[in-house]
């Protein structure tokens, strides 16, 4: 015994002698089993990070947070000892009826993060939730289950959001989106962005000065990952959006490099290199999300790609379109080239496809929902008799494109809705084996959801797009400007609001409605809601 206490208290001698009074104090560290348990007073409120929850079921959901009291420090304020973390859940905001409630350990192995994994609730209602620690009390979060499984459900109403990129904008649309109350938010991904801080940046019409800026250079290790995580936790207005509603969450490039795809960045890194740094991503993007125990990092993978019912209403099948991607054809440049139709090109990886194609087949649900990445719209990016594609989408991928239309097309897929992000726009169309070529019935609508702030302020429509929707028949509506989407669902019909910001680069930007749209249940076509 002597020896373990020694040993931290040593730690705490040299975590105070680094950071004074800033650091956690270790009262006591009694061995519990094996491993010994710091019971710490904080000088500096724990919870910086707020809270969270996320992949809500019937019975339950996950609820997050990390103790962070110094999050930008070498050991973030925490002593290098497990930390007991008490959690409740209520059926009221006052907590005046505890429906469940425990500890977690919080292991300084995962940044001293805790994903609780919450049973016993009940189906299709409102919870709220929050944390202790020593004598420190967390926010209060509000979660919701998942209706019964098998259920008829007359609504659902959730949020799509995603590319918040910390220096080009405030997360106004966060706070808005929080005030929506939805009954859960899918974010399509690039939740964290991982360039150095910049003052400037290059906007579309020159040089742009940054609202903010991150902390640090460009993020590597696993420290810098948790700094840069914890600089985005820390806003205040993404802190609401969080506490508001459950979260289902996939990532894009940003959370790790910007168009990596498998173990390939695109600046020619030693892949055996890149895969290290691919670990240190997987690692802190699982210690910051609301995620289940099946997603725990093994090496570089995550299990990202998963499914997700609300009752017979809506099923969930939300995508990785990242670690099982072949390279990007055409030197990952906007051009045209034989590369666009390989016949071995991958986006999802064969074992993820059957997956999908299996689960599909098998739903019941009414209205059938891959929540995904990448653009799935084949759109011409050149307004003139030349062709463009978008390599980084499903664009550049032509054959596991056709595949998966066919399967919803062929398979009959019941009322397919694509859902998506990473253009920093809007846009809504219908997809086509070949957009250039519509057939009068489209197999499916798309939604691609706008930025929350990455592209800094916008414009309604820029000159390019305008042209490029007007050669884009597929395409119904585009639009530039920052925000995020309300899906209002119910058994005869799908409505997207696209909600949007006249500005970002300041904190008072009014939101409005753009546009609403509708899809009819058994007809795919888009229409004016």
């Amino acid at each position: 015994m002597s020896l373990v206490l020694d040993r931290y208290a040593l730690n705490r001698r040299r975590l105070l002698r680094t950071f004074g009074a800033a650091a956690v104090t270790a009262l006591s560290i009694p061995l519990v089993g094996n491993r010994a348990f710091a019971q710490a007073v904080f000088v500096q409120y724990p919870f910086q990070l707020g809270v969270a929850s996320g992949d809500p079921w019937p019975d339950g959901f996950v609820i997050w947070t990390r103790l962070a009291p110094e999050p930008f420090e070498i050991g973030y304020g925490m002593p290098t000892a497990p930390v007991e973390v008490g959690w409740e859940v209520a059926a009221d905001r006052g907590f005046k009826t505890v429906a469940a409630k425990g500890t977690a350990v919080a292991m300084p192995e995962l940044g001293h993060a805790v994903h609780v994994e919450v049973a016993g609730l009940e189906p299709g209602r409102d919870y709220w939730y929050r944390f202790t620690a020593g004598k420190e009390r967390s926010l209060v979060g509000r979660a919701r289950t998942a209706p019964a499984a098998g259920a008829a459900v007359d609504r659902v109403r959730f949020a799509v959001a995603g590319c918040q990129n910390y220096e080009q904008g405030y997360y106004t649309a966060h706070r808005r989106l929080a005030q929506d109350n939805p009954d859960f938010v899918f974010c399509y991904g690039d939740y964290i962005y991982e360039g150095r801080g910049n003052r400037v940046w290059n906007g579309p019409n020159g040089p742009v000065e940054n609202v903010r800026q991150h902390f640090g250079g460009e993020i590597y290790s696993l420290d810098d990952y948790r700094r840069r995580y914890a600089q985005y936790k820390m806003d205040a207005d993404l802190q609401a959006a969080h506490a508001a509603a459950p979260w289902f969450v996939v990532w894009d490039d940003h959370e790790t490099d910007n168009n990596w795809v498998s173990d390939l960045d695109q600046d020619g890194t030693d892949p055996k290199v890149f895969n290290l740094r691919r670990q240190a991503a997987a690692q802190a993007y699982y210690e910051h999300m609301p995620l289940r125990m099946s997603a725990f990092p093994v090496g570089t993978s995550v299990q990202i790609y998963r499914r997700a019912a609300y009752g017979r209403l809506l099923e969930l099948n939300l995508l990785d379109t990242r670690q099982f991607r072949s390279d990007q054809p055409c030197g990952d440049k906007f051009v045209a080239c034989n590369e666009l139709d390989r016949t071995d090109a991958e986006m999802m990886g064969l074992r993820q496809e059957k997956w999908l194609t299996e689960g599909l087949t098998a739903s019941k649900a009414t209205w059938n929902v891959l929540a995904q990445q990448v653009m799935m719209m084949d759109l011409d990016r050149d307004p003139g008799p030349g062709v463009l594609a978008n390599p980084d989408s499903w664009a550049g991928y032509r054959t596991p494109r056709e595949r998966l239309l066919k399967t919803l097309r062929d398979r009959k897929i019941a009322n397919p809705v694509v859902l998506t992000g990473d253009e920093h726009q809007n846009f809504a169309g219908e997809l086509q084996l070949d957009g250039a070529h519509p057939a009068a019935r489209p197999i499916a609508s798309e939604f691609v959801v706008t930025s929350i702030s990455s592209g800094g302020d916008g414009v309604d429509q820029t000159p390019d797009y305008a042209k490029i929707q007007a050669v884009n028949p597929q395409l119904k509506f585009n639009n530039s400007q920052r925000g995020y989407a309300i899906c209002d669902v119910t058994p005869e019909r799908w409505v997207t609001e696209f909600k949007v910001l006249d500005a970002i680069t300041r904190r008072d930007g009014a939101l409005t409605t753009r546009r609403k749209l509708a899809i009819e249940a058994g007809d795919p076509r888009l229409v004016e809601a």
